[in-house]
C-alpha cells in the first residue's frame, strides 16, 4: 500500500507542518520533532495548548477536531475553506456566526487568544466560519476574572474583521465594544506587541501566519 499523499506547508524553527492524505482523507500534522534543538521545548509546550484547546472544543463546530498528539506529533483535521483574507466574506450573516462560533468555545471554556489575525478565520465550503491556529489557546479549569477578561477580547478581535468587510451592519453595541479594549490589550500593544514583533521577525526571522497563502498548518 503506497503512502499518503503529504505536501509540505511549513518548516521553521518550531516545526514542520505538512498536510497529509487527499480525497476525504486529509489531516494536518505539526512534528515538533524537526524544531532546532533550542527551540524544541517551546514549540512542544505550543503544541499541547493546541492540542488541550482542541479536546476541550470537540463540540464546537468550526474547528479542527483534534486526531492525536504523542508529545511530538500533533495530528487534526483539515477544514475545507478559503482563508478570510481570500474569500473577503461581506455577508453579515457570516460575522454573526463567527460571533457565534466565538461564544460556543468559551461556553466549552476556551480562549482562542488569536481571533485578531485574518489568516485564522476560514470561509468554509458551506458559507460558515472556520476558526483554526490554537497554538494560543488557553482552556484553563475554571472561568475566572482572566478568562472573561480575554474572552470579551475574543469578541473584539473578531468583531474587527466585520467592522472592515461590513462595517454598516455593525450594532451600536458591537461599535461601543470595538471602541473599548481591554487594559490588557491596551498594555500589550504599548509594550509586548513591539518586542514581541522584535524578537520573532527579527532575530528568529518566524512570521506566525503559518504560510497563509496556503492555508499552511490549517
Amino acid at each position: 500500500m503506497s503512502a499518503p499523499a503529504r505536501k509540505l506547508l511549513k518548516h521553521d524553527l518550531f516545526g514542520t507542518v505538512s498536510r497529509v492524505g487527499d480525497g476525504h482523507d486529509v489531516r494536518i500534522c505539526r512534528d515538533t520533532g524537526d524544531a532546532r534543538w533550542w527551540t524544541r521545548p517551546l514549540s512542544r509546550w505550543l503544541a499541547g495548548r493546541e492540542a488541550r484547546a482542541l479536546a476541550a472544543a470537540a463540540s464546537v463546530p468550526g474547528v479542527p477536531r483534534l486526531l492525536s498528539w504523542d508529545g511530538r506529533v500533533l495530528v487534526r483535521s483539515w477544514l475545507e475553506g478559503a482563508p478570510m483574507h481570500l474569500a473577503r466574506p461581506r455577508d453579515p450573516v457570516y460575522f454573526r456566526a463567527a460571533l457565534r462560533l466565538v461564544r460556543r468555545l468559551h461556553a466549552a471554556g476556551v480562549l482562542h487568544n488569536d481571533c485578531a489575525k485574518e489568516p485564522n478565520w476560514l470561509v468554509l465550503a458551506d458559507g460558515s466560519p472556520g476558526l483554526i491556529d490554537f497554538q494560543l489557546a488557553w482552556a484553563p479549569r475554571r472561568r475566572h476574572a482572566l478568562f472573561r477578561l480575554l474572552g470579551r477580547e475574543d469578541l473584539r478581535h473578531a468583531l474587527k474583521h466585520k467592522r472592515y468587510y461590513c462595517a454598516a451592519a455593525l450594532t451600536a453595541r458591537e461599535q461601543a465594544l470595538l471602541a473599548t479594549p481591554a487594559w490588557t490589550s491596551r498594555l500589550w500593544m504599548a509594550t509586548g506587541k513591539r518586542a514581541y514583533l522584535f524578537v520573532t521577525r527579527r532575530l528568529l526571522g518566524w512570521a506566525d501566519r503559518e504560510g497563509a497563502q496556503d492555508r499552511g498548518g490549517r
